[in-house]
C-alpha cells in the first residue's frame, strides 16, 4: 500500500513578518543600490576600470546586474529563514514537486532585474527607458529592476519593466518550440537507418559497422546515473551501510 500526502498551498503560506520584510529591504535591496550609485559614480568620474575584453560601459553594466542578481538572491535566502523548512512552497520547490525557490523569492521577497536579450532593459525614449526618468539615468529603478514582490505589488514603472521582460520569455518559448522540433526531425531522419545489433555494433542497413560499440562505450544512457558508467559513490555508501 502506498501512502501518499496532499500540500495545502495557500496565499498567506507567503507571509513573513515585518521585521523580515525590513531586513530584505535594508540588507539586500538598499545595499545592492548603494553598490550600484558607487558604480555608477565612479564610471562618471571615468574611474571605473574595464574588465578584460569589455568596455567600461559594458563592465559598468555587467557589474550592476551582477549585484542586483546577488540582491534578489539575498532576499530569497533572508525570506527562506523566515519561512522554515516545514512551509509547504518551501517543501514543493525543496523536493521538486513544483515551483522553485526563485517563486516563492519573487513572490515574497524581491522580483529582481528584469533583462531583455542578457541585459537590463535600456531601450524606449530617448536616453531613457520611460518619460518618468530623466535623460541618460542608470540608476536601478531606471533602468528594469523590480524591488517589491509579486504580493506586495509592483509599482506601475516596475509592473511595465516586468512585461518587457515577460514578452521576450513568451516570444522565445514560441521561437525555441518550433527550431528544437525541426531539429529533432532532422536528426531522426538522419539517424533511422542506424541499428543497435545484439553483438553491440552499431550498423546501418546494408550491414556496414558504424562503431564497434553504441556510443564508443557500450552504455545506455537511460541505464546510467549522470552519465556515470559506474556510480562509485553509491556502490561505496551501499558497502558502508552493510559493514555498519
Amino acid at each position: 500500500m502506498v501512502n501518499s500526502f496532499a500540500i495545502c498551498f495557500g496565499i498567506s503560506d507567503e507571509d513573513i513578518p515585518k521585521e523580515g520584510k525590513e531586513q530584505i529591504r535594508e540588507e539586500a535591496v538598499r545595499e545592492a543600490e548603494k553598490n550600484v550609485d558607487l558604480l555608477i559614480r565612479a564610471y562618471d568620474a571615468e574611474e571605473l576600470e574595464a574588465l578584460p575584453g569589455r568596455t567600461v560601459e559594458e563592465s559598468l553594466e555587467l557589474l550592476i546586474m551582477q549585484n542586483l542578481g546577488r540582491a534578489r538572491d539575498e532576499a530569497g535566502n533572508i525570506a527562506e529563514k523566515y519561512f522554515g523548512i516545514k512551509n509547504p512552497g518551501v517543501l514543493m520547490a525543496k523536493s521538486g514537486a513544483r515551483g522553485s525557490m526563485l517563486n516563492l523569492t519573487q513572490m515574497t521577497a524581491c522580483v529582481g532585474q528584469q533583462s531583455v536579450r542578457g541585459e537590463r532593459i535600456r531601450r524606449g525614449y530617448q536616453q531613457r527607458t520611460l518619460p518618468h526618468f530623466r535623460p541618460g539615468d542608470r540608476s536601478a529603478d531606471a533602468r528594469g529592476f523590480v524591488r517589491a514582490s509579486f504580493k506586495d505589488g509592483l509599482s506601475p514603472t516596475e509592473y511595465f519593466f516586468h512585461a518587457v521582460g515577460g514578452r521576450e520569455a513568451l516570444v522565445d518559448t514560441a521561437v525555441r518550440t518550433s527550431q528544437s522540433g525541426y531539429f529533432q526531425r532532422r536528426l531522426i531522419n538522419a539517424l533511422q537507418d542506424l541499428e543497435v545489433k545484439y553483438d553491440g555494433t552499431v550498423r546501418e542497413t546494408r550491414d556496414t559497422i558504424v562503431q564497434f560499440k553504441y556510443g564508443e562505450d557500450g552504455v545506455d544512457p537511460s541505464k546510467t546515473e549522470g552519465g556515470k558508467v559506474v556510480d562509485i559513490d553509491e556502490i561505496i555508501r551501499e558497502e558502508i551501510e552493510e559493514s555498519a
